[in-house]
């Protein structure tokens, strides 16, 4: 024993061991204590509400859901909604930040001049504020008797903006975008994974293209079936009355949300994406140009991926803190993971649970985020041994 108690790992060990279970100790007596004191006021705990249906319907959803669907599903389509918002107001802001960026770096004053501006002014305004702007433009916008009408498919109105779709069910397209996704990051693991580097690249090529090739194609068999029965497979906006029928509509909500949030974070990415190519070496884009290279080329194979690899680690930080963003989606009414745990708090008035469930949900949200790109980041970056330029 003796022996033992001098050893300084069993001493660190024990000592860890001592603080995990004080620690829950304390978690423990305090659900107890919370929950004996709920039971005393006749607040019950539990998740059997869950099964209740809620009584009202939801302004957005990609799945079907009616005022008979439970609380367990209207989080679900809140969960979706968030996860759709937070894809595409990365992207948005990824394209955005990517152009804003060359803009900066560019030897024209004038497109440098342009990007200083963009950044200073979208930089410095807050979300939220910018949020409350385009949902005040979108609903400002015509109504659908005097839309805006491109070529009489594309549809801009107050009650939303409308673009040619396909007639299937939202479970579908999103199985299509899950299948386009999977195959889009194992197509890069592939080609970034140094265990595979000893394929030529001619082999390497072709698989690539057979990847993303297999994950289209099973896409589109989910769409296929998740045609809805007796409709056309392509679904064209048409003015019928007062209103604007068939299509795709993006709601005024999500396309405030949208734009705000890629206009908002393309701002930070830039100078992420600025300091990114400043920091390759010019040595490396010379020599990429003396082989003779197109300035295409040389941009997409040597520049772009040397810069993404320098700062990755800082996009994963702002692409967790981008989608985090996403809760704003109640100050406009959109129907977001945040929004839909509020209301279910005040329909339901299990708040312990509901919240526990909200935070839960984006800490697997946003880990999931850090840890895909972390593993990319893993997989491309230069080892210790390795001659950094």
């Amino acid at each position: 024993m003796t022996a033992l108690l001098q050893s300084r790992k069993f001493r660190n060990t024990a000592l860890q061991a001592g603080y995990l279970g004080f620690f829950l100790f304390l978690l423990i007596a305090a659900i107890v204590i919370g929950k004996h004191n709920l039971e005393s006021q006749g607040i019950t705990m539990g998740f059997a509400f869950l099964e209740r249906a809620t009584g009202f319907d939801v302004g957005f959803s990609l799945i079907e859901f009616g005022p008979y669907d439970t609380f367990g599903k209207m989080i679900v389509v809140g969960l979706l909604n968030t996860m759709f918002l937070g894809i595409l107001g990365i992207a948005l802001a990824n394209i955005i930040g990517l152009i804003i960026a060359l803009f900066r770096i560019s030897n024209n004053g004038i497109l440098n001049a342009i990007g200083t501006l963009y950044i200073e002014t979208f930089r410095n305004i807050p979300l939220i504020l910018q949020a409350f702007f385009w949902y005040a433009v979108l609903t400002h916008l015509p109504h659908p008797k005097q839309a805006v009408n491109i070529l009489d498919s594309i549809y801009f109105s107050a009650r939303g903006l409308y673009f040619p779709g396909l007639n299937v069910t939202g479970g579908a397209a999103s199985l299509f975008f899950l299948a386009l996704a999977i195959g889009l990051i194992i197509m890069i693991w592939f080609s970034i994974a140094r265990r595979f580097n000893k394929i030529p690249k001619t082999t390497k090529s072709r698989i690539r293209m057979s990847i993303f090739g297999i994950a289209f194609l099973i896409g589109c068999i989910a769409l296929v079936i998740g045609r809805i029965p007796e409709t056309p497979l392509v679904s064209v906006p048409v003015l019928k009355g007062f209103n604007i029928r068939e299509g795709i509509r993006i709601s005024p909500e999500l396309g405030a949300l949208g734009i705000a949030m890629g206009i908002y974070g393309g701002a930070f990415l830039a100078e992420i994406m600025r300091a990114g190519f400043l920091s390759v070496g010019k040595g490396q884009v010379e020599a990429a140009r003396s082989l003779g290279l197109s300035p295409w080329y040389v941009f997409s194979r040597v520049h772009l991926p040397l810069a993404f690899r320098a700062v990755l680690p800082t996009l994963i930080n702002q692409y967790v803190w981008l989608f985090k963003a996403t809760t704003l989606g109640i100050v406009v009414g959109f129907t977001d993971f945040f929004m839909v745990i509020s209301v279910s708090i005040n329909q339901a008035g299990q708040t312990l649970e509901l919240i526990g469930i909200l935070m839960l949900g984006f800490l697997v949200m946003n880990n999931t985020i850090s840890f895909v790109l972390n593993r990319v980041n893993k997989a491309i970056a230069l080892k210790g041994t390795q001659l950094r330029t």
